[in-house]
């Protein structure tokens, strides 16, 4: 499933640069994570790498867009244009 930045974030702007897909970006008050481009780092990295340099542990599940492994490969061969 996608991630989620909660209302604990800081504004610290660690997580955006480290985003493989772009998907993260200031909101109105908080970073927001673009569902549509959130593969959890599925075919970049082993975990999600805005939740390992999170210094307020403020990314989750997003339970309103639930996807499989599967799933989040094919968003990232969608994404990147890679090969299967």
């Amino acid at each position: 499933m996608a991630l989620l930045i909660n209302d604990l974030c800081v504004n610290c702007d660690v997580c955006a640069p480290v985003c493989p897909n772009s998907a993260i970006s200031q909101g109105e008050t908080i970073y927001e994570i673009d569902p549509r481009r959130c593969t959890e780092c599925v075919g970049h990295h082993d975990e999600p790498q805005c939740v390992v340099v999170c210094p307020v542990e403020c990314i989750v599940p997003d339970p309103a867009h639930p996807e499989t492994r599967e799933a989040l490969e094919i968003k990232f061969r969608l994404l990147t244009g890679a090969e299967e």
